[in-house]
């Protein structure tokens, strides 16, 4: 896919990667509309980024109101999720509510986004949803069961879209690094992060995943990174 021209939605725009991403896609000449959760963290979100919005995958309103507004009044050509919630802690001490807000920010609340923006994307001869899955997809780990699940349940709906979407010119990939340096494990909704090995940067993630919407690959595993 050539970039220069393209307008993408990078939901997470506020956060680390998703910020990284923005501001490598616009070095390539695309457009980015870009997604905070809350008003205090828009402000994150790189400066050259004209079209600001919210987006709280834990409420399916808001999604509903996002997609509402893109689909009347946009055209997009690509999607990606850098967006995410992570616990840590033994399975049998989290409590429902910690479940809850992992399965609606990793899973649910993706799923509801890209099939409602799909139609919006078939418009174009070529198109590209990224979601930002993680290594845990592909070999889930003790600890952090529950966001492994999670994650595992993304990709899995990702796995089945894949092939039932292309017929329409829209590509999907499961992008799934090791451990990244974004700041996530510091910010967990539960639990304490382990001492992990130094991580992936930002920016080498972001390079390769703009390199793999460029050349058209279909596969982003763990091992690509």
């Amino acid at each position: 896919m050539e970039l220069t021209g393209k307008k993408f939605l990078v939901v997470g725009a506020s956060g680390v990667l998703g910020a990284e991403l923005t501001k490598q896609l616009q070095e390539k000449g695309a457009t980015v509309l870009g997604t905070a959760r809350v008003n205090d963290t828009a402000g994150n979100i790189p400066s050259k980024v004209e079209i600001r919005l919210l987006l709280d995958f834990e409420s399916p309103e808001s999604v509903k109101t996002l997609t509402d507004y893109l689909l009347a009044s946009s055209e997009i050509d690509g999607i990606i999720n850098a967006s995410g919630l992570v616990a840590f802690g033994d399975a049998s001490a989290l409590d429902s509510e910690t479940i809850r807000r992992l399965m609606a920010v990793n899973t649910a609340g993706p799923m509801q986004l890209f099939s409602a923006l799909q139609p919006l994307l078939a418009k174009k001869d070529e198109s590209v949803i990224v979601n930002l899955t993680g290594v845990v997809a592909e070999t889930p780990l003790p600890g952090i069961a529950a966001y492994s699940a999670s994650k595992c349940a993304i990709d899995g709906f990702l796995t089945g879209v894949t092939r039932e979407w292309r017929r329409a010119g829209t590509r999907v990939l499961s992008a799934r690094p090791g451990h990244t340096e974004t700041g996530l494990a510091g910010r967990a909704i539960a639990g304490e992060a382990p001492n992990f090995p130094q991580g992936m940067t930002a920016q080498h993630v972001a390079t390769r995943i703009v390199q793999a919407i460029e050349s058209d690959e279909k596969e982003l595993p763990a091992s690509a990174f």
